[in-house]
């Protein structure tokens, strides 16, 4: 009998051993094997990409989506982690766009004077915006930050001396780091075009605030983050102040925020308040719903998903059937209008058929590749 029952430990024990490793290596960063080897090749594609890929429409639309997973992640903080709904993620970005022109071209100060300048005001407008959001929940919190956009709008339009009014203003900020200009690198030789090395600046910047969010999200912060999602009276029960999270929050998804529209504008080089509107925070919202709500991996894939398909739906809009052209044509609707379509469209189908987005099927692959026998 006890030989059985010692028997019988080994073989329930044996699982929850198997269980807690488990758990820890999802604790960790790097993990597995798997993921080391993960990271390398993506580090050689960082490095190789833009070698390979010297097309300007496409490294275009690859920097233009490595900006918009940067912002995706600091909203996926505030949603996915922390349960609160903002449809003012625009205000933050425009803001940091702003800020970058004025420090760094204005006053002409380097890449990283300008990118934190513009993380800073970002995170001071969410330290002031969050207090007047505790008691709001939902559909309510949604309806405040919407307010944003129009305050927002009304501000771009009005203070010129900054903003350059309904005409809008150049932003000169270079990406400068003391003597180099990542805009024109030269190396072993090799002359590098400016859209080369801005995608180098952007996607790593995107692997570093990616590590910075993921670390965040695992750690203590991250999982009080998750106790206020989910029910934040529980949360203040047993010992999380939910209140200092949420603006928290608030504060470090602006600072996100306001990163990108600092990228944004410098790389574009002109910004104007039509690029601060209502679509822009919705078309936020649609990548972090495709990507995957509650996952870093989830924002960058829903980015490149989903902050591709204007450019990509723009360069090909010619060929698509029943698609007015800039040229002309006998289509029935716009690019503008279906680009507005197919971001509703994806929303639903993504919330009604896969709700862990395009994260969640990486993961049921992931686990069923996990569940062969040879992977013991």
């Amino acid at each position: 009998m006890a030989a059985l029952l010692t028997r019988t430990k080994g073989r329930t024990a044996r699982p929850h051993r198997n269980l807690v490793r488990s758990y820890a290596e999802d604790l960790r960063l790097f993990g597995t094997p798997a993921s080391r080897v993960g990271l390398v090749a993506m580090l050689a594609v960082l490095l190789v990409l833009p070698t390979v890929v010297q097309d300007d429409f496409w490294l275009s639309v690859l920097i233009y989506s490595g900006i918009t997973a940067i912002g995706a992640i600091g909203l996926n903080l505030l949603t996915g982690y922390c349960g609160q709904i903002s449809l003012g993620h625009s205000f933050f970005i425009g803001a940091g766009a702003y800020c970058a022109a004025l420090v760094g071209g204005d006053a002409g100060l380097p890449l990283p004077l300008w990118l934190l300048a513009s993380a800073a005001v970002g995170a001071v407008l969410g330290g002031l915006i969050g207090p007047f959001t505790l008691r709001l929940r939902g559909h309510y919190l949604a309806i405040v930050t919407l307010g944003l956009i129009f305050i927002g709008e009304h501000l771009w339009r009005n203070l010129k001396d900054v903003t350059g009014g309904n005409n809008g203003t150049s932003v000169l900020a270079q990406p400068t780091i003391g003597p180099v200009d990542l805009g024109a690198i030269k190396l072993a030789g090799e002359t590098y075009s400016r859209n080369q090395g801005y995608f180098w600046l952007v996607w790593v910047l995107v692997a570093v605030i990616a590590l910075l969010a993921k670390n965040l999200a695992r750690t203590r912060p991250g999982r009080a983050l998750r106790a206020v999602r989910d029910h934040d009276q529980a949360a203040e029960v047993i010992g999380v102040r939910a209140g200092r999270y949420k603006i928290g929050a608030f504060m470090v998804s602006s600072a996100i925020a306001s990163m990108a529209g600092a990228l944004f504008g410098s790389y574009q080089q002109h910004v104007s308040p039509d690029d601060w509107t209502l679509l822009l925070s919705i078309q936020y919202i649609a990548i972090i719903i495709v990507g995957g709500l509650g996952t870093i991996f989830g924002s960058i894939l829903g980015a490149i998903f989903v902050g591709a398909l204007p450019a990509l739906i723009d360069e090909y809009s010619s060929a698509i059937p029943g698609v007015a052209t800039e040229a002309g044509g006998d289509g029935f609707i716009s690019v503008f209008a279906l680009n507005q379509a197919i971001f509703g469209l994806l929303i639903v189908l993504f919330l009604v058929f896969e709700p862990r987005g395009l994260a969640g099927i990486w993961f049921r692959v992931k686990a069923y590749f996990k569940a062969w026998p040879f992977s013991y």
